[in-house]
């Protein structure tokens, strides 16, 4: 006879090799199962995913044990083509060229950055043509008699205050603007800061020399006040006065570029592969999404893949700073790409991958490290929050990324004791599916500033009843959310009137209750609705139903042209041709 331990089979639980970070996608394949089942199995789970999102190691291994299967963690390998870090110390002194300096232009708003700006461009060689070329991105380069320069054009406005010191921790040369008749202003204090934290040589431009109210002496001692001492003051800086209308002063200005670019030695390898940094992005309807990309080493070339932070894609086309399509850009040189599939931040480094699939790799390491990051912070939030403090709960979607700095400056001046806005997510692009069902797992409310909602995303917030509130001008978004936190302080009821009924009996029922019998004569009267009683034009009594009949059944509503009976709470002294008005009380 068979003994039963060699009748039974022993089940060997096959491992699943789990990294840190894995694809549903790729979690499937190792499973050797169906990805969409994969999914559901998510969904069961209370997980939200799709079959390209990226899952951390902790929720891929509850999902192999739901398929019968076990987690064996390991970590991924460091070496390889995934970092794209350069290494400066492997630079081929040999291959080292001159490139161009790149120039930022800062000051205070309306002392002249503009009109200098302008008559830079005039004097470009090149163009031919007084003021032909069309700055339509945030970076552009000129050819003067000394060679090339690159412009970086930062935004004056307060509110875009990270973006100019972005942009001047990615130049060679600052000049700093200041007007004679003016002098230091408190954004000149700021751009001074950012110079100094970017440790970059500056000029300083006295614009509006021409003014009859113009001291240039007084602004060279504002400066000195500030630690900026100029040459004729003793100091080692240089200052041009100038005029942006005349033109005076502004080749002083070119050739004393030229001669710091020269001290500093620029150079760059342009054999390399492209590295660069983000200017500004944006998403046109007819183009889709753009970059304005300054190179700073190496070559970059269509048909390459780059990666910008959290975003991936293949160059489809390169355009210099005039439009025209080109098919590379050397260090020092500023182009628009296209060929992303969303918008990356301004200031993210630009990096060229070898593969698509390295790059995804990678970008879906830093996709997944950035969720737990505000997984940590959402966390600490909800610690930190007392029930004292009301708050309002957004998701925001932008047209271009400098107006995230904007938006978020704006919504910080609402923060208080009492009140906070708290951003679940903010990013530029339009609202997509992915922000509704983080709207729904967060209950926010998504905002669109001069950014639509993709049909998809708008279909899925209906059915889901996700509000999408859209604006184009910054002052009404900030209103809207300001009264809305006034409104979680100091909430506002009022009666909506749900329907009126007239009694045409009272029954006794026992010695003291009563049951009024009613017809209804509009609207509709309901269980859970607030009853006004009027007598002769007067409310004698206010309150909720007791009880609510039709014949003899409980009823949830008694419509119009019907009869009924009811019985209010608090009041039992009903008389014939009393009127019942019934209102619902909602907050607004």
């Amino acid at each position: 006879m068979t003994s039963d331990s060699q009748n039974t089979t022993v089940r060997r639980v096959k491992p699943i090799d789990i990294p840190p970070v894995i694809s549903v996608s790729d979690l499937a394949d190792n499973m050797e199962v169906n990805p969409v089942e994969v999914v559901k199995g998510l969904m069961r789970g209370g997980y939200m995913f799709a079959i390209n999102d990226v899952i951390d190691r902790e929720i891929a291994s509850i999902v192999v044990q739901l398929f019968g299967f076990q987690a064996n963690e390991v970590e991924e390998e460091t070496s390889g083509p995934a970092s794209l870090t350069v290494d400066k110390e492997s630079e081929n002194p040999d291959l080292l060229e001159t490139r161009p300096p790149i120039v930022t232009i800062l000051g205070h708003v309306d002392h002249g950055k503009t009109t200098l700006l302008d008559r830079i461009r005039k004097t470009n060689v090149v163009d031919g043509e007084a003021g032909g070329i069309t700055q339509h991105i945030a970076a552009y380069q000129i050819e003067s008699e000394g060679g090339s320069i690159t412009f970086l054009d930062t935004p004056g406005h307060e509110a875009f205050t990270a973006m100019r010191a972005r942009g001047a921790q990615v130049t060679d040369l600052a000049i700093l603007v200041v007007a004679a008749d003016d002098g230091v202003m408190p954004q000149t204090i700021e751009a001074i800061d950012h110079v100094r934290a970017a440790d970059v040589p500056i000029i300083i431009a006295i614009t509006k020399k021409d003014l009859p109210n113009a001291n240039i002496d007084n602004v060279y001692r504002q400066l000195s006040e500030h630690e900026l001492l100029v040459e004729s003051w003793g100091g080692d800086i240089i200052a041009v006065p100038l005029s942006g209308l005349s033109g005076e002063g502004v080749p002083e200005l070119i050739e004393n570029i030229h001669l710091i670019a020269e001290i500093s030695e620029l150079k760059a390898n342009p054999k390399r592969t492209a590295r660069g940094v983000v200017v500004e992005a944006r998403l046109e309807r007819n183009r889709g999404t753009l970059a304005t990309v300054l190179v700073q080493t190496g070559t970059l070339r269509q048909g390459e893949i780059v990666i910008m932070g959290e975003v991936y894609g293949k160059i489809r086309a390169i355009f210099d700073d005039k439009g025209n399509r080109i098919n590379e850009a050397g260090p020092s040189t500023p182009v628009e790409i296209m060929g992303l599939s969303e918008i990356p931040e301004a200031g993210t480094i630009l990096d060229v991958a070898g593969t698509e699939k390295e790059a995804k790799k990678i970008v879906d390491e830093r996709q997944t490290q950035s969720n737990r990051e505000a997984i940590r912070l959402q966390d600490a939030h909800s610690r930190g929050a007392t029930g004292n403090i009301r708050q309002v709960d957004l998701i925001i979607k932008t047209d271009v990324q400098g107006s995230i700095e904007a938006v978020k400056n704006a919504l910080d001046g609402l923060n208080s004791n009492d009140t906070r806005v708290n951003l679940v997510h903010i990013a530029s692009g339009s609202v997509t599916e992915r922000d509704v069902l983080l709207a729904v797992a967060s209950e926010a409310v998504i905002i669109g500033f001069n950014s639509s909602p993709e049909g998809g995303a708008q279909s899925l917030a209906n059915q889901e009843s996700v509000e999408i509130r859209q604006y184009d001008v910054i002052y009404h978004l900030i209103e809207d959310i300001s009264k809305a936190l006034d409104g979680l302080l100091e909430p506002e009821y009022d009666d909506v009137y749900f329907g009126r009924a007239s009694v045409r009996a009272v029954f006794n029922l026992g010695r003291r209750a009563k049951v009024a019998g009613i017809y209804v004569n509009d609207g509709r009267i309901t269980r859970d609705c607030t009853v006004h009683v009027l007598r002769n034009g007067e409310e004698i009594h206010v309150g909720p139903i007791s009880t609510l009949k039709h014949f003899k059944d409980d009823v949830r509503e008694v419509a119009t042209g019907f009869e009924g009976g009811m019985s209010i709470d608090g009041f039992n002294d009903f008389e014939e041709d009393d009127v019942i008005e019934a209102y619902s009380v909602e907050e607004i």
